[in-house]
């Protein structure tokens, strides 16, 4: 019989008022049920946000270096049960491993960076023009603050949406995918045994209408910070701004990786295949866009097919896979129309494109690792996302025509050069239209102690990660105090 886990409402971990549940299971192996979760209605998001209301001034009010050791002390707990967790999320989302235990590593670095983040949130002593006046800002924390979060990073992405929250002084009600809710529930699990104040870290499982929508319309919630679909980001947008709250979303992309005629074609192949097939291609900042320039074209292609080939495809626990199986279901039915679609379009399929059966991938969603040629770019497979394991590769005649095909795009999250030209390079970074842009590098792949967000439809609102991410949690108040009377 699978585990029954609950909500964390108010520092204890309760039933939803309805008591209905809905079952988590492993996308590799659909009969291997994960656990099941609270399907939670707006009876427990609004008890949820009633406990966060509670419980801020009593938090906001606590030194923030002390706030910072709860998320130093979690962040020793996580580390002793990094292997557990690591096998845990890869049984709920799929991917290997080895791609699990970096993750896990990253939620303990986040903690522990925005543990260190509570004895630096800096202000500003600025000159007055009067004379025994002294001027100065001060950061003050929002309120209430909603974590709604995916399932392609299910613990990376709420450790970095709730740290910057939690040690700027707010407290947080946290939503996670449903596909994947229980390393989400595990940060706050830590959180709970390191002692945290009832009521300060609260979790509500449950479908986005049911909990997502309820959550972002109670008056308790002063900010949103959402990682999505551009679909529900809007909705989330709307929701938000009808409130005139704080709102942050970050969204789809379609990310491209321009390869230039001074490439190493090894090297270039190399960076392409970890881009567009890591983690089943199932990241916003994965390569969709293959833009290579043509004097380099048949050779690099000849070079990125054998090593797509060579991809292990298998479950994610197994020693050795590469790539595990789309997230579920619908998921992978999407990646397999959009298959369709390119070639009704009349893309070239030169690698993959079927889902992968037999007796080791019926019970799981698994899908080859898919490469199209002959793609331009008013085709769907060129400006849609797929979020699955999808390269469309394009050939430019030169540099202008590159950056031309790069930016002709809706999307602005991510993109990539690979050259040894350094005059071009400083032009791609200059003209991309990108908030992460990469050099020599996949577009997948970011660090925690540095901003993170795109342009365009990808993103709206201030940054997540690194020191920018106290931003949005925070309002600067400016103080004149005059010395003498």
């Amino acid at each position: 019989m699978s585990e029954r886990f609950k909500n964390c409402i108010n520092g204890q971990w309760t039933d939803c008022r309805s008591g209905r549940t809905f079952e988590s299971r492993n996308p590799a192996d659909f009969d291997d049920v994960v656990g099941e979760f609270q399907a939670s209605g707006p009876e427990d998001v609004a008890a949820a946000c009633q406990a966060a209301a509670n419980a801020f001034p009593g938090w906001s009010s606590t030194p923030a270096p002390r706030r910072g050791e709860f998320l130093f002390h979690a962040a020793e707990l996580l580390e002793a049960r990094l292997e557990k967790l690591s096998a845990e999320m890869t049984r709920e989302e799929g991917k290997t491993l080895v791609e699990a235990k970096g993750e896990i590593g990253r939620a303990i670095n986040i903690f522990r960076y925005f543990g260190g983040e509570g004895a630096r949130q800096f202000s500003y002593q600025i000159p007055s023009e009067r004379e025994n006046v002294f001027c100065y800002t001060v950061r003050k924390p929002l309120g209430v603050v909603a974590c709604i979060t995916p399932w392609n990073f299910p613990s990376a992405i709420p450790a970095w949406k709730s740290a910057p929250a939690l040690v700027a002084g707010n407290t947080v009600v946290i939503k996670p995918a449903s596909q994947a809710p229980l390393s989400a529930l595990r940060l706050v699990e830590a959180l709970q045994e390191v002692g945290i104040p009832p009521g300060v870290l609260n979790y509500v499982s449950g479908a986005g209408s049911d909990v997502g929508t309820p959550l972002v319309a109670n008056e308790a919630i002063r900010a949103v910070s959402f990682t999505g679909s551009c679909e529900v980001g809007s909705r989330v947008y709307d929701l938000a701004t009808r409130r005139r709250i704080r709102v942050q979303l970050e969204m789809g992309g379609k990310n491209p990786t321009v390869v230039l005629r001074d490439s190493n074609l090894d090297y270039a192949a190399d960076i392409l295949v970890n881009g567009a097939f890591f983690s089943t291609g199932q990241k916003c900042t994965a390569t969709s866009r293959a833009i290579i320039e043509k004097d380099i074209y048949e050779p690099l292609m000849e070079q990125l097919i054998i090593r797509t080939r060579a991809l292990k495809v298998g479950n994610g626990l197994e020693k050795g896979t590469q790539i595990g199986p789309a997230i579920d279901g619908a998921q992978l039915q999407t990646n397999l129309d959009y298959i369709d679609i390119a070639k009704k379009e009349g893309a070239r399929l030169v690698c993959g494109g079927n889902r992968v059966t037999g007796p080791k991938f019926d019970r799981g969603y698994y899908i080859e690792p898919t490469i199209f040629t002959d793609v331009t770019p008013n085709m769907r497979i060129a400006q849609e996302e797929v979020f699955g394991p999808v390269l469309a590769v394009m050939i430019a005649h030169d540099f202008e025509d590159a950056m031309r095909l790069a930016n002709s795009i809706r999307f602005g999250l991510s993109a990539a050069i690979v050259s040894r030209d350094l005059t071009r390079v400083h032009q791609f970074i200059n003209r991309i239209h990108a908030g992460l842009v990469t050099v020599n590098l996949p577009t997948a792949g970011v660090e925690y102690q540095l901003p993170f967000g795109g342009t365009k439809e990808s993103s709206f609102g201030m940054r997540e990660q690194g020191p920018q991410a106290l931003d949005f949690y925070t309002e600067s108040a400016t103080v004149y105090l005059k010395y003498t009377q």
